[in-house]
Formats: structure tokens, sequence, C-alpha cells
């Protein structure tokens, strides 16, 4: 495998965890290609602590930007152009976990979205939903979108409680999609608690 997106049905949803966990679980390097907001700390920050890897499977972020909005937006702001082709995902030895910012239809650029640039690189994806009310609009939303650009999705990975087991049931069989596992909550999140939530939860799904 050359690597993996991780991407959500909205923002905040849990993507900075499941890629944490898919990082120390495939023996990858975690990569994020547009950073927007750093006042209370990165996503690569994040990482880092979750996982307790150092710089050589933490990559540098493709851009870093000020503010905590939409890249175009934050880009706009700070005066940079983001560069497409400078925040691809880099070739590595190792298994490239690329976290995506927000949804799939948050805008990099005035022209171009994060799914855009998802078909572009044909790396496969994760869909990190979440377990709540709310989340069957979204993650059915989200699958339909992927598919119609033609984008292999491996499954959805959920995140939360389990308060309602038939969302995730529901999700699985209107959108013929895999369920790979779900992410509790956990009250400390540390390289062996995520490691062991891959195993009891992931564990042959990926």
């Amino acid at each position: 495998m050359r690597g993996l997106i991780v991407t959500g049905t909205d923002t905040g949803i849990g993507k900075t965890t499941v890629a944490a966990m898919l990082t120390l679980a495939l023996d990858g390097v975690y990569y994020k290609p547009t950073q927007s907001g750093t006042e209370d700390g990165t996503d690569r920050d994040t990482v880092k602590a979750y996982t307790g890897l150092g710089n050589d499977r933490i990559l540098p972020d493709g851009v870093t930007l000020t503010e905590p909005l939409s890249p175009h937006l934050s880009a706009e702001l700070d005066g940079v152009t983001i560069d497409l082709d400078a925040i691809a995902p880099p070739a590595h030895e190792r298994p490239v976990i690329v976290e995506g910012a927000g949804g799939l239809m948050v805008p990099v650029t005035r022209d171009v979205l994060y799914i855009d640039l998802f078909k572009t690189w044909d790396l496969p994806v994760v869909l990190a939903a979440r377990t709540i009310l709310g989340t069957l609009n979204h993650t059915l939303l989200s699958i339909e979108a992927l598919r119609a650009r033609d984008i292999d999705i491996l499954g959805v990975a959920f995140v939360g409680d389990d308060v309602n087991p038939d969302n995730q049931r529901t999700i699985a069989e209107m959108g013929n999609i895999k369920v790979l596992g779900r992410v509790p909550m956990l009250d400390d999140i540390n390289a062996e608690a995520l490691m062991n939530v891959f195993d009891t939860e992931f564990g042959g799904s990926l």
C-alpha cells in the first residue's frame, strides 16, 4: 500500500485520531497537506502527542496557514498562494497516511475542492464518520460524492460511543459500504490505547 487518505463527513469528526491510529497500525508516516490554524497547535502536533512518534514518522505539513478557516480563505488572509503540486503526498518507503481538512467539499483554492485532489492523488479513502444523530445523511452523501468521482473507498471508520448501533448498520446496507470499525471516546489517547482500538475494533479490516 502506497498510502491512504483519511477524510471525514464534517470538520471535528475525529479524522486526526483515526489518522494517528492508522499511522501506528500500518507502520506508516503521517502527512497533512494543509494545516489551517496554529494558535492551539496543529494536527501534526496532536498526532505526535497521540502516537509518540518523531519527525521521521510525522512529516512536515504541505502548507501551514494561520487562521482556523477553510484553506482557501486562510491562505488568502495570509497572502499565500497554495501550490497544489507542492502539497501532494510525497513518495515514501512507508505507507503515507494523508489527513484531509474538514469534509470532502472543502475548498483548497477558489477553483479546487479537496475531493478533486483526492481524485488526482489516486489513493484509497477511509471515511471518518460520527455515530450520533445526523451521521446518516452526511455519511451517505459523502459516499455518493466519492463514488461519483470513481474514488476508491476502503470503508467507514466511525468515531464516538455506540449510541445508536443501527446507524452503522444502515450506512453499511444503504451505502453498500464496509464498516471498518469504531473508535470509542477515549479518556487518554496514546499509542497503546490506539493500537488496542485497532486490534479489537479494526483487526483484519485493512
